[in-house]
């Protein structure tokens, strides 16, 4: 009766409400929907959507290379509904589009993959050809090659010359597609085509553009190829905005991103009469191997072809927040349930908010892992950090527990083992650090998996080996500033991670301070 009597029930439940409530505002804030004007509706069909034929788990590198016919014949059917072309970009396994296209009353601009192999180039250039004289009527044109010169696989003369042989051979108008500057690098490639065919990829700029000036910069660079390339038109090939990803310096990609940048686009471009493509019509998550994450997330559509919200309705940034809030939940439950009974004011405080934050880590990091995962090694790595985060939570709790039979046994043997969850921090964070300093590009940023131990550590030091720590305490502080200034100061993301960067290498130190006995 006196331990009941002790008991901080007030503050207890107090804190229990402001942790729940915290847990429910942060995932629903996450995946609360925005609604936005449509862009497509069922009497109104946009232009042209980027196709390629892949389920989620095929890839153009499989071998045998098969592609399903019966998956394009469902795609197409879907597409049909939205669009009134489709463009694609290789001749390989793709016998069946023009038929399909016509079942469907869609039209082509058919594409033909070019490459530094000229026998390769050939095949595709020659299965082209014979394509667009066979399905005239679908076939509205022909294009030779795509981002060959931002490959630097063939010279502007050589890509002309090839140009030009394929129209001397099929009726249709031919163009090229390319990234808008490499039109200018190139210019011996333009007299060879009847249109440009442009690139305009705002997040992927060598300066990125934010949501707030995509659509402009779209705007300016369409008006200065409209005017130097006159009268020839200007056909923006691809065009869009990822939907998952990392930030580069003010471009964050997000559902209710690409649907701000795809409807906004679409409207401007209807406006001013100009002729587009979106890129693209479904999520290729093969593409996540070479890109990372934000690779395999371009689509107007996810990799099972649901509607991700970005031509109309209601978009949600998370659509599967109900989901995480419950295992959030669950774990703060469980954190609860394994601190048990605590005996001060303070204790009852802290202990659900903590609960509460490592619920939401956890989660979060459980998100990303999702979305950025590519490879087995990754999925060990998010494994290994997710039962590094719940080792720590477990401590935690015990920590502020009131310590009495098996906790106090368990609290004792978490206590003398609590270096090793530190050391094993400093070593995960040091690596991350050293990845996204030397090899950021296709990397998100792994803040939410820091974010406990540094807290916790930093207010609850505990004894480490020196040596090795120590370097992992200079590891981490020295990267942030180069990862900064890689990054830029506008990048909100970048920002988070050094700030947790910061405040886990201050919790290093702290424990390095703490004397062996």
């Amino acid at each position: 009766m006196p331990a009941i009597s002790r008991f901080p029930v007030a503050p207890y439940l107090f804190a229990c409400l402001l942790g729940l409530f915290a847990l429910c505002g942060f995932w629903y804030g996450l995946g609360k929907p925005v609604i936005l004007p449509d862009a497509a509706t069922p009497t109104h069909k946009l232009q042209c959507a980027s196709y390629t034929p892949f389920d989620k788990d095929q890839s153009p590198f499989d071998q045998p290379f098969k592609l399903r016919p019966e998956r394009m014949d469902a795609d197409l059917a879907l597409l049909a509904t939205r669009f009134q072309c489709i463009r694609t970009y290789s001749m390989t396994g793709l016998e069946a589009i023009p038929a399909l296209a016509r079942k469907h009353g869609l039209k082509l601009m058919l594409g033909a993959w070019v490459n530094a192999n000229p026998v390769d180039t050939a095949k595709e250039v020659d299965a082209l050809i014979a394509s667009a004289n066979t399905n005239a009527d679908v076939v509205t044109a022909v294009i030779v090659g795509n981002e060959a010169l931002l490959r630097k696989e063939v010279t502007g003369s050589q890509l002309a010359k090839l140009i030009l042989q394929v129209k001397g051979q099929v009726k249709q108008p031919v163009t090229y597609a390319d990234v808008w500057e490499f039109w200018l690098q190139y210019p011996e490639v333009a007299p060879a085509v009847d249109f440009l065919t442009i690139h305009l990829l705002p997040y992927w700029e060598d300066d990125p553009k934010g949501i707030d000036d995509a659509l402009e910069h779209v705007a300016q660079i369409r008006q200065i190829f409209g005017s130097r390339f006159a009268p020839k038109d200007i056909v923006i090939g691809e065009t869009g905005w990822p939907s998952e990803g990392r930030q580069r310096e003010t471009a964050v990609p997000s559902r209710a991103n690409e649907a701000r940048f795809i409807r906004g686009f679409v409207a401007m471009a209807e406006q001013n009469g100009w002729h587009y493509n979106l890129i693209e019509a479904f999520d290729q998550p093969w593409k996540r191997a070479a890109e990372g994450a934000v690779g395999g997330y371009w689509g107007l559509f996810d990799a099972d072809r649901q509607e991700k919200g970005v031509l109309a309705g209601p978009v949600s940034n998370l659509p599967y927040w109900p989901f995480w809030l419950a295992v959030s939940g669950l774990l703060f439950a469980m954190t609860l349930a394994v601190a048990g009974r605590v005996s001060t004011t303070r204790a009852a405080l802290v202990l659900p908010l903590l609960a509460a934050l490592g619920a939401c880590c956890v989660g979060t990091w459980g998100e990303l892992a999702r979305i950025t995962n590519r490879f087995a090694g990754e999925w060990v790595w998010a494994v290994l950090l997710v039962g590094l985060n719940l080792l720590v939570l477990t401590h935690a709790a015990l920590a502020l527990s009131a310590k009495d039979g098996w906790r106090a046994r368990a609290f004792l043997w978490f206590e003398a083992r609590a270096g090793w969850w530190v050391t094993a921090t400093g070593f995960a964070a040091a690596v991350m650090m050293l990845a996204m300093v030397f090899d950021p590009r296709y990397r998100s940023f792994p803040t939410p998996t820091l974010i406990l131990p540094a807290l916790f550590y930093l207010f609850r030091p505990v004894r480490v080996p020196r040596r090795e720590v120590a370097l992992l305490t200079f590891i981490v502080g020295a990267g942030v500033a180069p990862q900064l200034f890689q990054e830029g100061l506008a990048s909100q993301q970048a920002l988070g991670w050094a700030l947790v960067s910061l405040l886990l290498t201050a919790a290093l130190w702290r424990c390095l301070r703490v004397r062996h006995a």
